[in-house]
């Protein structure tokens, strides 16, 4: 049998609370948002859930909502594999600006293609500037020009599937339980390929913040279920309050 998959995006963090685009902007959690990963984990474990292995992306925000969830269930010894694969989507030059004063400046009609549309990135910040992640030493040993300057949805979707077939997808196969803690964008694009969502459609899909959705499959990797798990009133809300926050729905 194949194991089960979770997906969870991180908590709360600082720039989305202050609604800022935050892409490869490394920001912590906020007080919310510690409650949320810690929720997320008691979810899980409520749900029966022991995991196997773990993945996260390189940020901060990720990598301690996967600790938080992973001690509410006694499970903070399971492997954990950090990789930038996992990384939220490099908004370019956004990265720091109001969302909504975005939307007022350059009008709904950009700033939703930008935001949501699934091959039209936003500008791309400059090799000098702090915001490239030439300039983060956690890419140091990375090539240069593996690191964006710049991502639209379809860009994370090509750097995320090699990840999921040469690492998660041999995990599942072999019968492991796998957690996958990232970020709204990189969740998008494994949840595009995993349910089959076209590019037309990926744009209303909006994942909330510590909402674990768990996956069953069959011996080919085919989905056979996806649900999230928790309160469903809330986690439609928490998924309505994400679409809403550049003031373009």
């Amino acid at each position: 049998m194949t194991g089960t998959l979770v997906i969870l995006r991180h908590g709360q963090s600082e720039w989305n609370l202050q609604n800022l685009f935050t892409g490869w902007h490394d920001v912590s959690l906020t007080d919310k948002g510690v409650e949320e990963a810690k929720a997320a984990g008691t979810t899980m474990l409520a749900a029966g859930l022991h995991f196997d292995t773990s993945h996260t992306s390189l940020q901060t925000r990720a990598v301690v909502t996967q600790n938080l969830a992973l001690r509410s269930m006694d499970q903070v010894w399971i492997p954990v594999t950090r990789n930038w694969r996992l990384n939220e989507r490099h908004y370019g030059a956004l990265q720091g600006l109001d969302k909504k004063e975005t939307t007022e400046q350059y009008g709904a009609e950009q700033v939703h293609a930008w935001r949501r549309g699934y091959d039209t990135p936003p500008p791309p910040v400059a090799d000098d500037s702090p915001e490239h992640p030439r300039n983060d030493p956690r890419y140091r040993l990375l090539p240069p020009d593996v690191l964006p300057a710049s991502e639209c949805l379809k860009d994370v979707v090509a750097r995320v599937l090699p990840y999921w077939y040469d690492t998660i997808a041999p995990e599942l196969l072999a019968g492991l339980n796998v957690l996958v803690t990232a970020h709204g964008n990189s969740l998008r694009a494994l949840l595009k390929h995993l349910e089959n969502v076209s590019d037309d459609d990926i744009a209303e899909i909006n994942i909330p913040t510590g909402a674990p959705r768990k996956y069953e499959f069959d011996d080919a990797l085919t989905v056979t279920s996806a649900e999230y798990l928790g309160n469903a009133d809330e986690i439609a809300a928490a998924a309505a309050a994400v679409a809403a926050q550049a003031g373009t729905t």
